[in-house]
């Protein structure tokens, strides 16, 4: 469905790039309602010429738009949100996609009328297959949210939670990419242990991370069914699960959330902190 708005992203990076290609190829939105705002002029360039969009250096001049989306990272934050506090009123939406920036530091910057939600993808979004959470700032609605929510599916698929829960989050889809690609790694070694050539177990890790993906998508049956579908009694995915989880393989995958979790907790501070001190 389309959307009836115009969105300006702040910030030109590959996030941004996803989103306007996901958008403009959902029929979500028309090249003329999309604009960017960037520093960088090779940027710009590129955004103009796949897309077809209005592209600006003024931060301002983007600003003039019913949805902000701020796609730069949260350093560039103490300086963009007193630079656009002026130009943002209760009729416009603003959306962070910054890793942990909390709503209230950002509602502070921006002044009383500010509605802000709070997104939260990972880089799949950029072959159109993200995960995205969203979080509503205390002046945002629920026409907010589902505005936001039609944004981020176009690059996949979204769900809304409670702000404190956005470090878990964080942790588990927003890292999460990484700790698959890091079990791809170990099946590609592995199975070049066992006398694969690198170029096989390459192709056929890939291609099973990718089938079970897509086969655990599908919905029809729990991660746990779908185990408990290939693991014969007594046959080889048992034998190599019951090695797998006897060196804790789950331990070891809690562990690394939970301490995902943790650190995005301490940037969040951080970037409160920074954002209070106007630095």
């Amino acid at each position: 469905m389309a959307l009836d708005v115009r969105i300006s992203f702040l910030g030109g990076g590959n996030m941004a790039g996803a989103l306007i290609q996901g958008l403009l190829r959902a029929g979500t939105s028309r090249p003329d309602q999309l604009c960017a705002s960037d520093l960088r002029d090779e940027a710009l360039a590129a955004l103009r010429a796949q897309h077809g969009i209005e592209t600006t250096r003024d931060n301002a001049r983007a600003c003039a738009a019913d949805v902000i989306v701020l796609s730069v990272k949260p350093q560039i934050f103490p300086v963009l949100l007193p630079e656009i506090a002026g130009h943002i009123d209760d009729k416009k939406l603003v959306i962070s996609i910054a890793a942990g920036v909390p709503l209230e530091a950002i509602e502070a910057r921006l002044g009383a009328g500010a509605r802000v939600v709070r997104a939260m993808p990972n880089t799949p979004a950029l072959v159109g297959a993200g995960a995205t959470a969203l979080s509503a700032g205390s002046r945002a609605t629920a026409r907010d949210l589902q505005v936001a929510s039609q944004i981020f599916a176009s690059v996949g698929v979204t769900v809304t939670v409670a702000e404190e829960l956005m470090d878990a989050v964080t942790a588990l889809s927003g890292s999460g990419p990484a700790y698959v690609f890091l079990m791809a790694e170990a099946m590609i070694d592995a199975g070049v242990n066992v006398g694969l050539s690198r170029e096989q177990a390459t192709q056929l890790a890939t291609q099973t991370v990718f089938g079970a993906g897509k086969l655990l998508a599908s919905g029809s049956e729990s991660a746990s069914e779908q185990r408990r579908k290939v693991t014969s009694p007594g046959g080889t995915t048992q034998a190599g699960i019951a090695a797998m989880e006897g060196k804790g393989l789950r331990e070891a995958c809690s562990a690394g959330i939970e301490a995902a979790r943790d650190r995005g907790r301490e940037l969040g501070r951080e970037a409160s902190a920074k954002l209070r001190a106007g630095s």
